[in-house]
């Protein structure tokens, strides 16, 4: 019984440090949601043909991409035909929210 709890407990040991280990490569990166971020995108956006700069931006900006969906004056950008093919041609895939 008692090697039972000491390979449970070097188990436990193994895991913590594979954690810890696994957050300390691993960036945190902190996004601040501003559309106005996403100013350079206007023109591609109208024009249906993304800017190295706009695809940036756009990558930047995609953990707040479901907050800007949720507002009309965005969402109707996003959601356009336009809006798909220039997050598409910047590999960035428009999320379900």
């Amino acid at each position: 019984m008692k090697q039972y709890s000491v390979m449970s407990f070097l188990f436990f040991i193994s895991a913590c440090l594979f954690m810890t280990m696994l957050l300390l490569t691993s960036p945190v990166e902190s996004v601040t949601c501003d559309a106005t971020q996403l100013s350079p995108c206007l023109g591609p956006i109208m024009s249906g043909k993304s800017t190295p700069e706009c695809c940036s931006k756009l990558n930047e900006q995609k953990p707040c991409l479901c907050q800007y969906m949720k507002n009309p004056l965005y969402s109707r950008y996003i959601n356009s035909s336009n809006g798909k093919k220039v997050a598409s041609s910047c590999h960035v895939t428009i999320p379900t929210c």
